[in-house]
């Protein structure tokens, strides 16, 4: 497997930091993954089902969206919107300089994102959730209710997520209120796989069951048994990549042009 650093400048000219895994001997196709939401491109769930792909045949293409690991930005500064925009960004990238995106993979809240970028990315033949919420709402009740009241009383608060603090503004919240998610999957139109843990206790799978229902054929629904919502089990990790690979060979192999 070859592996490279990439700088992806986006539309609000930030430096989003990025690496390219690739088959030693070409590429059958390439994948775009959004990792979930304060994460990261180096998060265990990322990278292995990242290179996972790449025994398969893929290209994949993961990156920080603006604001978080090596990229540049500040995150009280970004919001869904400027995530959706970072998405569509990578894939313009991967479209001047390898092959459109193919293959778009999100985790948690990037696999909602996907789904709201793909306008933007009309090359894609497939998309994959994995423990997505249906709306980026869902945020609100990470953020809690007290966090919540100091952000619209003062305009912003610091806001601990997964025991790390991050300042959130009052623009972020009018932001994910602004955005229908389900809007976009009902016109998506293209292939679907959402994979979801019934006991996730961060993404109820009810959130998987409005996808599955919004969603026009085809579409596939799988669960992901005990994994927690993070995919931190190396063996959970690639029970998802082996199902991708399957799954998307009929979409991708089958179906070029």
């Amino acid at each position: 497997m070859k592996s490279q650093s990439i700088e992806i400048v986006n539309a609000n000219n930030i430096m989003l930091a990025a690496r390219l895994d690739m088959p030693d001997d070409g590429y059958k196709a390439t994948a775009l993954f959004a990792h979930c939401f304060t994460c990261g491109k180096d998060i265990l769930a990322a990278s292995r089902i990242s290179r996972q792909l790449v025994n398969q045949g893929y290209a994949v293409l993961r990156f920080d969206f603006a604001g978080i690991g090596g990229s540049g930005g500040e995150f009280a500064d970004t919001n869904f919107s400027s995530n959706v925009q970072d998405l569509i960004d990578a894939a313009s990238w991967l479209r001047l300089n390898y092959r459109a995106p193919e293959l778009m993979i999100g985790h948690s809240l990037g696999g909602t994102a996907i789904l709201a970028a793909a306008s933007g990315v009309p090359e894609a033949k497939g998309y994959v959730t994995i423990g997505s919420p249906s709306e980026p709402t869902l945020i609100l009740e990470l953020i809690g209710e007290p966090s919540l009241r100091q952000i619209k009383s003062e305009g912003y608060a610091d806001v601990n997520l997964e025991g790390r603090t991050f300042r959130i503004k009052e623009q972020f919240l009018v932001d994910i209120t602004e955005n229908t998610v389900l809007t976009s999957v009902r016109k998506l139109n293209k292939p679907l796989l959402i994979l979801h843990a019934p006991g996730d206790k961060t993404v109820s799978i009810e959130h998987a069951t409005m996808i599955f229902h919004a969603a026009s054929h085809p579409k596939s629904f799988i669960s992901l048994d005990k994994a927690d919502h993070l995919i931190t089990s190396k063996a959970d990790a690639d029970f998802i990549a082996d199902v991708v690979g399957a799954w998307s060979k009929h979409y991708i192999d089958n179906h070029r042009g």
